[in-house]
């Protein structure tokens, strides 16, 4: 699939050009927020759910489900069959959205421009109205990360599911959901 591929390259580069690092929380509202997304319209499943299913802390994870839910992107269901639904239609939700949701939309990298500090600053130049250039190097790097980001919706990995997770995991998983939501 050539947004993920693409994706996962520009993950590799971005990861190059500047260490970002992004929270196991991220990687964890995803998973849960896919496994929300393949589930029959009416099923949910509880934050302790989620996390026993992924094998994570319920304490962690359920900030993030709280954020997730605040944000419209997940929903809360009440009652003895509460828990969390995906808000939105699968196709409506991109990786981009989960990440924001939990890592927030401030940019990966701030400029400080120290080009006007030190020795060799100057008190006025024409170089100082535009943009540093490493600034702008960042800033569009994290530009072509946000949009690989925003093109993959979850319907697209529930679309590979099928065809790249091991038959035995998916059996198990729909036996693991079964047996909590008979």
């Amino acid at each position: 699939f050539p947004a993920v591929i693409s994706f996962l390259d520009c993950i590799w580069q971005t990861y190059y050009i500047f260490p970002m690092k992004i929270s196991s929380t991220v990687e964890w509202a995803i998973h849960c927020c896919s496994l929300l997304a393949g589930l029959p319209k009416e099923t949910s499943l509880t934050g302790k759910e989620l996390a026993e299913f992924h094998g994570v802390p319920h304490p962690y994870l359920a900030k993030a489900l709280q954020t997730l839910s605040h944000d419209g992107i997940l929903n809360t269901v009440s009652g003895p069959k509460g828990g969390y639904q995906l808000a939105k239609k699968p196709n409506k939700v991109s990786l981009l959205d989960i990440v924001l949701s939990i890592e927030g939309n401030d940019p990966c990298f701030e400029c400080d421009e120290i080009r006007r500090k030190g020795p060799t600053a100057l008190e006025k130049s024409p170089s100082y109205k535009r943009p540093c250039l490493i600034a702008s190097a960042m800033w569009n790097a994290e530009k072509v990360w946000r949009d690989e980001l925003a093109k993959v919706k979850l319907s697209d990995l529930l679309e590979q599911v099928k065809s790249k997770v091991d038959p035995r995991q998916l059996k198990k998983a729909q036996k693991w959901i079964e047996q909590r939501k008979a």
